[in-house]
């Protein structure tokens, strides 16, 4: 499910991306406003889609109606920010084959399109969050006995409808922010385990919107301010003062760290942070909102007839070829294999990753730099052995979990390889 507003651009490549998954097979349910709507009816996946109209700027609300509208037995989330790798819905959804997980969560990988965003976290008690050390990359089940609560992230998680409807779907008192950390401790307080999936991972873009300037400056923090007061009310915390000042304290010196790197000026920490102040008292006496949703899912509206062709490629090469390269990708594109472009410079730039609106990924940076931000900093390769470095490292997110292993000399599953 993808919930949108205001963002027609950013959920039209979004919806590209979905139309590459390797699962089969799965439906795609929208939920947006009328600008939206038009951009997914022009969409790969035009007329294969699940149309919800929702005016009402309220995102605990649009995933209820898409709660409703969905057909499958697990709802899978999705920002229209944010881009899956095409074996996003593979790692997402395979922990459900053990009937004690009722929810999973993936990572998220921030603007660069390598470093982190969200890892694994844990939620505390007052809504905020913790890191969670998990060792490797395989799949971790958080059993509620445990005594942790699994955060998910809205833009990568998935949940069993049932459950979903069983909880009252997301609380609408949470506008936005805290709306899936409410549901992750009612999950856990329900008895369901959460499993956390590191290969399930999306790029999520933070695109602008009426909350926050494309710079990542924040423009109003109402909802913010509300939503923690309703969390603080519902969920028990006693020194509401002390969480008060620790989030006053935590917004400032975000705000404070905008102004010293020349995004805005100190009247515009004082005017941001009233926003704040005011959302605070605004959620004293919001009330809260549950859903009462269908019990029985409608029809699956599948987005293909049949399952894709469960092969990735990969071109690679200098960038002086960039456009053999392109041409290279988008030609695999064309023939239903998702694309990786590594167009590669003789320098020691670091490396970024991108989805184009072509429809592929492109990799850019130094053969000689890095890509993961905690290697060594100079990579003394050729620009084929680099590539072929690269390869290995995508292969645990991007190639399909059990392909056929067709490649041309590679080990890596599923995987067409050309350089150019």
């Amino acid at each position: 499910m993808i919930v949108s507003r205001a963002r027609s651009d950013d959920l039209a490549m979004c919806l590209t991306a979905v139309s590459q998954l390797y699962y089969h097979p799965y439906e795609v349910v929208v939920v947006a406003d009328a600008a939206g709507l038009a951009a997914a009816r022009a969409s790969p996946l035009a007329g294969r889609l699940k149309l919800v109209p929702c005016e009402r700027a309220n995102i605990s609300h649009a995933r209820n109606l898409g709660i409703e509208a969905a057909g499958g037995d697990v709802v899978a989330f999705l920002d229209d920010d944010a881009v899956p790798e095409p074996a996003w819905l593979d790692h997402l959804l395979a922990p459900f084959r053990d009937a004690e997980v009722g929810a999973t969560g993936g990572f998220v990988r921030g603007r660069n399109g390598i470093s982190l965003q969200w890892g694994a976290r844990r939620v505390r008690s007052d809504g905020r969050c913790a890191p969670l050390t998990l060792a490797g990359d395989e799949p971790v089940t958080v059993a509620p006995e445990s005594g942790i609560v699994a955060k998910t992230e809205g833009t990568n998680m998935a949940v069993r409808r049932a459950v979903l409807v069983a909880l009252g779907g997301f609380d609408t008192a949470f506008a936005f922010y805290l709306d899936e950390t409410d549901l992750n401790l009612r999950l856990a307080r329900s008895g369901h385990a959460t499993t956390l999936v590191p290969r399930a991972q999306v790029q999520h873009g933070m695109a602008p919107s009426a909350r926050r300037r494309a710079d990542r400056m924040p423009a109003d923090l109402h909802d913010i301010g509300a939503s923690s007061a309703v969390f603080w009310r519902k969920h028990g915390v006693t020194d509401t003062a002390m969480a008060r000042a620790a989030l006053i304290a935590e917004q400032r010196g975000r705000l404070v760290r905008h102004m010293i790197a020349g995004r805005c000026e100190p009247r515009d920490v004082s005017r941001v942070l009233a926003t704040l102040l005011a959302g605070l008292d605004d959620g004293q006496g919001r009330p809260f909102g549950l859903a009462a949703m269908l019990s029985v899912p409608p029809p699956l509206a599948p987005a293909r007839d049949a399952p894709p062709v469960r092969q990735w490629a990969v071109h690679g090469g200098p960038i002086w070829r960039h456009r053999r390269l392109k041409d290279a990708a988008i030609n695999s594109v064309m023939r239903g294999v998702p694309a990786t472009v590594l167009r590669l410079s003789p320098t020691a730039l670091y490396h970024r990753m991108s989805y184009t609106s072509e429809g592929y990924w492109l990799q850019t940076g130094g053969w000689l730099g890095r890509s993961v931000r905690n290697a060594a900093a100079l990579q003394a390769l050729s620009c084929r052995t680099r590539v072929g470095e690269e390869c290995d490292r995508l292969a645990s997110v991007r190639a399909p979990i059990d392909g056929p292993g067709m490649s041309n000399g590679s080990r890596t599953a599923g995987l067409l390889y050309n350089e150019c």
